[in-house]
C-alpha cells in the first residue's frame, strides 16, 4: 500500500486508463475492498489523551464513557454510567458546559467551552462539547503546564495578517503552511489540493531542512477513500498526537437502540488501525490536518507530519482552526473570483451569439458563422456542427468526422441533451482518426438528429507520484492483503490521453448555451404569431441570469473580510455607483411607461 501525504493507507492507484496496465486485472483483493468501506466513524474508542462523557440534560445522567475516566475522577466507567455528573464535577464547571450547548447546533462540529478544574485533585482541564444523537458529548483533556498563553483569536488574527498580503495563489498557500508549521512546530505542514478526480497534490510545503520534499507530488483518489473525505467536511480538524497510542473503548460500545456508537463528530475519535499502521511506516509519529473547505466541497488540507510524538494543546488548535476557516474563505473567494470572470465572459459571447441568431433568417447559416465564437465561449480547440444531415467545423476537429460513431457515445450515456467527457478512451476510435484530441463536449440542439460537438486537445503530462503505483501482495490467515510500502522515492509517469477537464462552470455554460440554441431555432421555425412570446421569455431569462451574477457577487463579498479600511471604501464607492445605476435604469424605465401610457 503507498501512503498519501496525511498518512491514510492508498489502497489503490487511479489515472487515466490508458496510462495504466491494459492486461486483464486479478481479482478485487479484500485489502482494497476494506479500505474503501471501512466504517472509521464507528470505532467505538477515542484517543487516550482525553476523556469522554456523554450525557442527557437536564440532570446530567451519564450515558456513555470512556474507560480511562477513572484517572480523572477516580470512577471506573462502568460504576459512573447512570449516575449525574454533577455528583462528580463542579457545579461552575457544568455552567461553563450548559452555556456552550445554549448556542451549538446538533451534530455540530466540538466547541471548546473553556477550562475547568476537574476531579478530587481539580485537574485544570480543556473542555470540548457537541450534540448529537440527543446526548452532550464533553470531551476533556489535561492542560499541560507548559501551554502558550496567548488567545487564540490574537494568535489567528497574526498568522492572517502575515498571509493576507499574498499576490497570488501559489505565494499564500506557500505562506499559509509556513504559518502553521510556525504555529504548531511540525516538522512538515503540506497545503495538499484535491484535483477535479479527487487525485490530490502537494502545492506548498514548509519542512525541517532534512526531509525529503514532498512539493509537487501526486496521489491517487483512493489514497482518501469518500468517508474520510466525508469526516473532513464534518470536522475541520484532526489531530493524532501519538501514532504509538492505544485505543481507549467507549462504555457501552451501542448506542441506546443498539447500534454501534457514531463517533464522527468526536475530536478525540480513535482513527482506523490501518491509517495507524500507515503513520508508522512512513515515519510519522504524529499529525494533524486542517480542512479547507470552499463551496460545500474539501477542495484540500493543511496536513502536518512530525517523527516524533507531539501534543497539540486545544489552544493551539483553536487558533489553528480559526486559521483554517480564514484560509477557506480566501479560497472560496478566489475560486468564486475566477468562475464570476468566466461567467461575465461566456455570458457576452452567449448574448453575442443569441443577437446574431435572433436577427438571422437561416438558422444553419448563422450557427455556422458562429462556431468560432462558441468556441470561445466553451474554451475548447475545434467545434463541428451537425445540422440537417451535414457537418460544419471550425478549429482542430477530428480528420474523419463520423455521425455514427459519436452517437454511440452518446448512446452509452444515456443520450442526454448534454455529455462531456475528458478521456479519449471514452469515445476515440481509428475511424475518427482523432490523434491528438481527447475532450469532447455535446450539445443537443432541440431534435435527436442536431447536435454541436466541441473538442479539447490532449494534454500530455508527466506525473511525479509518491512512490511507484505497484501493489505488493501477502499472504495472511484471513486471505491476502496489501504489503506496507519500503520505498517512497519519486516516480514518474507520462500520462497520455487526457484533456484539461471540464469544470461545473464549463457544465453550467454549456446548459445556457443548449437554451440559447435550441430557443433560437425554435423562434425560426416557429409560426410569426409565436415569435413574440419567445422573444418575452428569452428577455425573462436574461433578467434571471443578471440576478444570478449579483447573487453571485454577494457570495464573493463575503470571502473579502480581510480588506483594509481603503480597500474597503473603494469597494463601497463602487456598489454605491452600481445602486446609482440600477435606480437611474428603474425610474427610466418608470417614466417610458408613464409617457407610453399617456
Amino acid at each position: 500500500m503507498t501512503r498519501d501525504p496525511i498518512g491514510n493507507p492508498n489502497p489503490t492507484v487511479s489515472g487515466p486508463a490508458d496510462a495504466l496496465d491494459p492486461r486483464p486485472q486479478p481479482r478485487a483483493v479484500p485489502g482494497i475492498e476494506d479500505c474503501a468501506r471501512e466504517p472509521i466513524h464507528l470505532s467505538g474508542a477515542i484517543q487516550p489523551h482525553g476523556f469522554l462523557i456523554s450525557v442527557v440534560l437536564p440532570d446530567w445522567t451519564v450515558r456513555q464513557a470512556s474507560a480511562n475516566i477513572d484517572e480523572l475522577l477516580e470512577v471506573p466507567a462502568a460504576e459512573l454510567l447512570g449516575e449525574s455528573l454533577a455528583d462528580y464535577i463542579n457545579q461552575d464547571v457544568l455552567e461553563v458546559v450548559a452555556d456552550t450547548v445554549s448556542f451549538a447546533e446538533p451534530d455540530a462540529p466540538p466547541q471548546r467551552a473553556g477550562v475547568g478544574n476537574i476531579g478530587p485533585f481539580g485537574v485544570l482541564c480543556d473542555l470540548g462539547v457537541h450534540v448529537a444523537d440527543g446526548l452532550v458529548h464533553i470531551e476533556i483533556e489535561q492542560q499541560p503546564f507548559h501551554q502558550r498563553g496567548n488567545a487564540p483569536t490574537g494568535v489567528a488574527q497574526a498568522m492572517i495578517a502575515r498571509v493576507a498580503a499574498a499576490e497570488d495563489a501559489g505565494d499564500f498557500h506557500q505562506r499559509a503552511a509556513e504559518q502553521v508549521r510556525l504555529l504548531t512546530g511540525y516538522d512538515r505542514v503540506m497545503v495538499y489540493r484535491f484535483r477535479h478526480d479527487d487525485a490530490g497534490e502537494v502545492i506548498a510545503e514548509a519542512r525541517a531542512d532534512d526531509l525529503e520534499p514532498y512539493l509537487g507530488l501526486r496521489y491517487p483518489a483512493s489514497d482518501i477513500p469518500p468517508q474520510a473525505r466525508a469526516l473532513y467536511l464534518r470536522n475541520r480538524l484532526r489531530v493524532i498526537p501519538d501514532a504509538g497510542y492505544v485505543p481507549v473503548p467507549v462504555l457501552p460500545g451501542v448506542n441506546a437502540q443498539g447500534a454501534p456508537l457514531d463517533l464522527s463528530q468526536h475530536a478525540l475519535r480513535s482513527v482506523s488501525p490501518v491509517h495507524v499502521e500507515y503513520l508508522r511506516n512512513m515515519g510519522v509519529a504524529a499529525s494533524m490536518s486542517i480542512s479547507i473547505i470552499s463551496g460545500g466541497r474539501l477542495w484540500g488540507l493543511i496536513a502536518c507530519h512530525h517523527r516524533e510524538p507531539r501534543p497539540v494543546p486545544p489552544g493551539v488548535r483553536a487558533a489553528a482552526d480559526l486559521f483554517g476557516m480564514f484560509v477557506s474563505m480566501r479560497v472560496a473567494a478566489r475560486e468564486q473570483e475566477e468562475t464570476m470572470h468566466r461567467y461575465e465572459r461566456a455570458q457576452q459571447v452567449r448574448d453575442a451569439v443569441g443577437s446574431r441568431l435572433s436577427q438571422a433568417r437561416d438558422f444553419r447559416a448563422a450557427l455556422t458563422d458562429e462556431l468560432a465564437l462558441l468556441r470561445e465561449t466553451l474554451d475548447s480547440d475545434g467545434a463541428a456542427l451537425w445540422l440537417g444531415g451535414e457537418w460544419s467545423h471550425d478549429g482542430r476537429v477530428p480528420a474523419s468526422l463520423d455521425i455514427t460513431v459519436l452517437m454511440e457515445w452518446v448512446e452509452r450515456l444515456g443520450r442526454p441533451v448534454l455529455a462531456m467527457t475528458d478521456k479519449a478512451t471514452d469515445w476515440r476510435t481509428d475511424a475518427l482518426q482523432a490523434e491528438g484530441l481527447a475532450g469532447l463536449l455535446a450539445i443537443n440542439l432541440g431534435t435527436p438528429e442536431d447536435w454541436l460537438f466541441v473538442f479539447r486537445r490532449e494534454q500530455v503530462e508527466d506525473v511525479r507520484w509518491a512512490g511507484e503505483p505497484a501493489k505488493a501482495l501477502v499472504a495472511t490467515d484471513d486471505g491476502t492483503r496489501i504489503a506496507p510500502r519500503k520505498s517512497f522515492a519519486e516516480w514518474k509517469q507520462t500520462v497520455h490521453g487526457c484533456s484539461s477537464d471540464w469544470t461545473d462552470g464549463d457544465r453550467r455554460g454549456a446548459e445556457r448555451l443548449h437554451r440559447v440554441l435550441r430557443e433560437q431555432r425554435r423562434r425560426l421555425l416557429a409560426p410569426a404569431e409565436d415569435r413574440g412570446n419567445m422573444e418575452r421569455l428569452r428577455r425573462h431569462e436574461s433578467q434571471r441570469d443578471r440576478k444570478t451574477r449579483l447573487q453571485q457577487l454577494s457570495s464573493l463579498v463575503d470571502g473579502l473580510v480581510h480588506l483594509d479600511e481603503a480597500q474597503t471604501s473603494r469597494l463601497d464607492e463602487r456598489i454605491a455607483t452600481l445602486e446609482a445605476d440600477l435606480k437611474q435604469l428603474i425610474e427610466a424605465r418608470a417614466e417610458h411607461a408613464q409617457t407610453s401610457a399617456s
